[in-house]
């Protein structure tokens, strides 16, 4: 009898994401119609899926592999973030374990930049791929004393490069007075999330077919992988699943992902006189001292100004135009304090896209089942966690020896979480209380 799961919640597309509809339209490619067949199918078209396909394709060469997609490339959780592919860890600590465990974390992150830069270059790209670096930055003395500073002794630690930046030369270079001190990096790539995606997508090796619009309603494991969709159906021997926090739709990682909804905006390009006003460099990034209470901020090379702030938990994966009108006003609120030499400048897109974390902030990688592996969960580092999941992967499942594997393996598996209706209740709670407790760096 077939192993046999119907989807409960589909991805749903609300058409408002601002980093490609500041972009060209794009034909996707076709929808499944039929019954087809490949080698491996691999389930997700984002981070994971697009980098899982490509090193299936490099490792069997003459194998056929299906990636596909209830949605459009660049439309999804992968299009949806704040465009950092992030090569440091935020805040290590001071053991010589936890120093060891941020050598693997930089090995990971810098294999995924290298990966996606190869892409990138070959496939001349243009997602505005920058080697920028990032600030990471506090508002207040108390954040730069528990957090900056630990995070510069353990930059020092791993032989990093890095400066620092008082609150002066900070507004120098980014153009806003409101921080009172920062830690610059220089390994970190910016790029438009959801132009890489769809670059990606549209310059996969040809023994890989994309399928987009083509959700997934059922999965059966009997002799092999069967998805089931709208107008068709997939088989494969072998599946690599990177549906993220989906996963547990699947039966996989089953009350062990935390979907959380984290809100963006995007200002609509700054005019000359307005630019001049800011003053700073062009095409930084910027990350908070705490995640949750903070502001991560973008300055675009087409003068826009990213804001992202604000954190839900839904694990129905819908967010509500209210909502959506909610985190807005706040949003314009964040960006009049750290900007009020804007004070004419709106936005043009507020979106929401949804991060998977773990209680433990580890992945879900590896064999899952005799032809099934999996890259979910990259708690809210998707570029390149994703990115380096979805190869390693890959190159288990064609048993190709693989250093990194044992390094990602090393990050452990996600914990089983409390009951739903604990959930329910302790997780937005859990967030009111970060966000008042480090209400110093909002």
């Amino acid at each position: 009898m077939a192993d046999a799961t119907d989807i409960q919640i589909l991805p749903s597309d609300d058409n408002t994401n601002g980093w490609s509809r500041v972009l060209p339209p794009r034909t996707p490619k076709a929808a499944l119609q039929g019954d087809v067949r490949a080698d491996w199918v691999v389930l997700g078209a984002g981070w994971a899926g697009m980098s899982a396909a490509r090193r299936l394709a490099e490792n069997r060469p003459e194998d056929s592999i299906i990636l596909v997609d209830a949605g459009q490339a660049g439309e999804n959780a992968s299009g949806r973030n704040s465009g950092f592919a992030i090569d440091l860890p935020h805040n290590v600590g001071s053991s010589m374990e936890e120093l060891e465990g941020s050598h693997r974390f930089m090995a990971l992150a810098r294999a995924a930049v290298d990966y996606l830069e190869t892409s990138v270059t070959k496939h001349d790209i243009a997602c505005d791929w920058s080697k920028r670096g990032k600030y990471h930055a506090s508002h207040s003395a108390r954040g730069k004393g528990e957090v900056l500073e630990p995070f510069a002794k353990e930059l020092e630690a791993l032989g990093e490069p890095f400066r620092w930046l008082d609150a002066h030369e900070l507004a120098s270079e980014i153009g806003t007075p409101y921080y009172h001190a920062a830690v610059y990096t220089p390994g970190c790539i910016l790029m438009n999330p959801a132009a890489l995606c769809r670059g990606l997508a549209d310059n996969l090796p040809d023994n890989v077919t994309l399928y987009e619009n083509t959700p997934v309603t059922r999965l059966e494991q009997s002799n092999g992988i069967t998805l089931t969709t709208p107008q068709g159906s997939i088989y494969a021997p072998r599946m690599i699943l990177t549906t993220n926090a989906f996963a547990g739709q699947f039966g996989f990682f089953e009350n062990h992902l935390i979907p959380i909804a984290a809100h963006a905006s995007l200002t609509r390009p700054l005019t000359p006189d307005e630019r001049a006003a800011m003053g700073g460099q062009d095409d930084w990034g910027l990350t908070p001292a705490n995640a949750i209470a903070g502001v991560t901020m973008r300055f675009t090379q087409d003068h826009r100004i990213l804001i992202r702030q604000g954190f839900q938990y839904k694990p129905g994966f819908r967010v509500s135009d209210g909502e959506r009108a909610a985190a807005r006003v706040q949003h314009t609120a964040c960006f009049h304090e750290r900007f009020p030499m804007l004070p004419d400048v709106t936005f043009d897109h507020t979106w929401t896209g949804i991060v998977c974390l773990s209680r433990n902030a580890a992945p879900g990688f590896g064999k899952v089942a005799p032809n099934i592996w999996t890259s979910v969960c990259q708690n809210a580092v998707g570029v390149t966690k994703g990115t380096i999941g979805g190869l390693l992967a890959a190159d288990m499942a064609c048993e190709r020896d693989n250093e990194l594997i044992g390094y990602m393996e090393s990050l452990g598996e996600p914990d089983v979480l409390p009951h739903k209706a604990l959930l329910k209740l302790g997780v937005p709670a859990r967030i009111a209380w970060d966000v008042w407790s480090n209400r110093h760096e909002k």
